[in-house]
């Protein structure tokens, strides 16, 4: 029995010594196992299609051999994972950069902003959302000026890259260009808090795409501006118009990026585009 209670006692103290992980950390763990485990079961998958796809070229050819025909070329495996490579580097950034965070996952869809998607779905555009298959996307941040070590930087870079099943790719800048077709101006109304009471104010949303096809196999750059107009006592502004941003977005193959820098010009975004078409080329099905 004291044997017994000696090797739980020695247990009990080892307990103590162990460090715990941290409820956020455990979480974090947890998604990054779980997308690379998703990741391997569809690259899985993938690879059982394509071996199977091959056998039946093979086993069609060896049966066309006895009428002199040659046997068929087995087709290479789509790519499946984006490498980080596919994104944008820092080297194409002419502002200088800090602290870098980056992500993969599976599925979604593809996000140009969420006031396009609310117009569109009201306006019924008949432009259905493309599943995305696998994505990598990164934000990369300023350098920190001064202040504490724990503060981070302002953004600087946004990027989203998407890989799309079959036409799917192609198939959203068709629906993107039907968005903008029918939400050219969009009126939204919401209340806000002003001068300590709740008030109504209309949103004008205004979309347009100045530039079109300058990168990649399809390309656009989105202008969306904002305005607030108050509702309908006295036709006073409780804000201003707001400065519109830019987002770029480019398709090479069955990859989709979206771009955003901030602050920008249109022009950098341009630029940008350019480069991070020229690092899509590498990673998308067919490769450039």
């Amino acid at each position: 029995m004291r044997d017994e209670m000696t090797f739980v006692e020695q247990v009990h103290r080892d307990l103590r010594d162990v460090r715990w992980p941290e409820p956020a950390e455990i979480r974090a763990r947890a998604r990054r196992r779980s997308r690379r485990t998703a990741l391997a079961a569809a690259v899985a998958v993938l690879a059982v299609a394509s071996t199977s796809a091959v056998a039946v070229g093979d086993w069609s050819g060896r049966r066309e051999l006895s009428s002199a025909s040659p046997p068929q070329a087995a087709v290479p495996a789509a790519r499946v994972e984006i490498p980080p490579a596919a994104l944008l580097q820092r080297d194409d950034l002419s502002a200088r950069t800090g602290v870098q965070l980056s992500e993969a996952g599976l599925g979604g869809t593809v996000d140009v902003g969420v006031g396009l998607r609310r117009c569109a779905a009201k306006r019924n555009s008949g432009a259905p959302a493309q599943e995305t298959w696998v994505s990598r996307s990164q934000t990369v941040l300023r350098p920190t000026l001064g202040g504490g070590g724990g503060r981070l930087g302002d953004v600087l870079v946004v990027q989203d890259l998407h890989r799309l099943r079959g036409d799917g790719a192609a198939r959203f800048f068709e629906g993107l260009r039907g968005q903008l077709a029918v939400c050219r101006e969009w009126r939204e109304v919401r209340s806000i808090e002003w001068g300590g009471e709740s008030v109504t104010v209309e949103d004008v949303h205004r979309w347009e795409a100045p530039r079109r096809d300058f990168a990649g196999d399809e390309s656009l750059l989105l202008r969306h501006s904002v305005s607030a107009t108050l509702d309908p006592v006295d036709g006073q502004a409780p804000a201003q118009p707001s400065v519109p941003d830019a987002t770029v977005v480019v398709r090479v193959g069955d990859l989709v990026s979206v771009l955003i820098l901030e602050p920008t010009t249109e022009a950098e975004l341009v630029r940008l585009a350019g480069l991070a078409a020229r690092r899509m080329c590498a990673a998308a099905n067919p490769s450039c």
